[in-house]
């Protein structure tokens, strides 16, 4: 029959929309029977669902119907049946983070500011990041209690169990973003090997708007600490926990030290950020701006610019061997200008620092102690410094052969020796 209306369609040029048009509509009523509806509407107006074994629904209509379903289970039951859970004692409301839950991949940090599943790691990791959106991020109950005593500003808090957050002062958490995840999540974002189950997002402090502890403030001492080219984030951590125990009145980076928000200078500071106020990224050209007007900058050079031979009889320090015969870095430009340095022919450009024992008395005036990086060492403008102050060079005595001292060690050896000078000579006035 197929045959016969097709050669009839071509005998006949006539026939042919007939034909095509018979086609069309049968192939309409074809899918009109696969179909199977959802709803059925009745010339009356009356509307009847059709209930669809799930097990014969494609996969995709099944979803979509799964989500139907529980999008209006939602809407009659209320914000209850939400995944927000509200404490009934405090008020406070956190979310709570399910596996493959978006916000775990979109997180809204401020209402400006989206925070995508890697920006935890990014701010981890990332410094310039930080800089840029003004965010450090913090691990730990301790640390982060520390931080909210001394009044930095949280954003979000990451946790896997509530009692973490409940450990937290209440009055400190209003406004803030609360959201319970997995201790997985959680240990995916950390580098540590045990993570502690919580995690917050905090506004860059400030050191002139954070309140440091009572106790530390009776305790501050006339002396400060400038770091200079520090690039180990263990060192310095160590280096800031020392000048708070020491008590200095605060700490200043020059450019070129590592972050000192960051978290592996973050753990070895145990606290110590929101302990001593810390001014980051600064010039040298600003540094005097943040010191005493009558203060004297002491230079601890442990890279020696000149190796002396060891002299018997002589009461220098640096006869001894003090000082080690590796050069900075940072001089070798001039070298190449001013010749051999160990001739003594290009020693006029050197700023003249007297050296001394770092157990003399350098603490007359309120002090100033540089300490550089141990690839580096110190800069020339930290020399310059402290020579237009009337400082000197700090040496510590090393048995000759042996390398120069970390530089966590040399700046805990000589605040704390720093603080021990202050206490004799306050003790020696109060017996006057």
């Amino acid at each position: 029959m197929a045959a016969l209306v097709k050669r009839v369609g071509w005998a006949t040029r006539p026939l042919l929309p007939v034909v095509l048009a018979w086609d069309l509509d049968a192939r309409r009523w074809v899918r009109a029977l696969r179909r199977s509806p959802v709803k059925v509407l009745f010339p009356s107006g009356e509307v009847v669902e059709r209930k669809v074994d799930p097990r014969k629904q494609p996969r995709k209509a099944a979803a979509e119907a799964s989500h139907r379903e529980q999008r209006q289970k939602q809407q009659i039951q209320g914000p209850a049946s939400q995944t927000l859970s509200t404490w009934e004692e405090s008020g406070l409301r956190y979310d709570k983070a399910f596996p493959g839950d978006k916000r775990l991949r979109m997180l809204v940090i401020t209402p400006l500011f989206v925070c995508t599943h890697s920006s935890v790691m990014t701010i981890v990791k990332s410094r310039p990041f930080r800089e840029k959106q003004g965010k450090i991020l913090l691990e730990g109950r301790r640390l982060i209690a520390d931080a909210l005593k001394a009044g930095a500003v949280p954003k979000v808090f990451f946790f896997s169990r509530l009692e973490y957050i409940k450990e937290l002062p209440i009055e400190k958490l209003k406004g803030v973003s609360l959201i319970k995840v997995k201790f997985e999540d959680i240990k995916d974002w950390s580098d540590l090997v045990t993570p502690q189950g919580i995690m917050g997002i905090f506004a860059k402090p400030d050191h002139v708007k954070m309140t440091y502890p009572e106790t530390q403030l009776r305790h501050t001492l006339p002396l400060s600490l400038i770091c200079d080219n520090l690039r180990d984030p263990g060192n310095l951590g160590t280096i800031l926990r020392s000048a708070a125990g020491a008590g200095c009145s605060k700490v200043l980076l020059t450019k070129g030290c590592v972050d000192a928000w960051e978290p592996k200078v973050l753990r070895a500071g145990m606290g110590a950020h929101f302990q001593v106020p810390i001014i980051n990224n600064l010039d040298w050209e600003a540094v005097p701006d943040h010191l005493p007007a009558d203060a004297r900058v002491y230079v601890a050079d442990n890279c020696g610019l000149h190796m002396q031979v060891q002299a018997q009889g002589s009461n220098k320090a640096s006869d001894y061997g003090w000082v080690r015969d590796q050069r900075p870095l940072k001089f070798h430009e001039y070298e190449e200008e001013e010749g051999d340095l160990e001739s003594g022919e290009s020693q006029d450009w050197l700023p003249k620092l007297e050296v001394q024992s770092y157990d003399s008395d350098w603490t007359e005036a309120p002090a100033a102690v540089v300490i550089g990086g141990e690839t580096h060492g110190v800069s020339l403008e930290s020399l310059q410094l402290a020579e237009s102050t009337g400082g000197g060079r700090l040496l510590i005595p090393v048995v000759p052969g042996v390398d120069s001292l970390n530089s966590a060690m040399a700046a805990s050896i000589l605040l704390f020796e720093g603080k021990r000078q202050l206490r004799e000579r306050v003790e020696h006035r109060d017996r006057r």
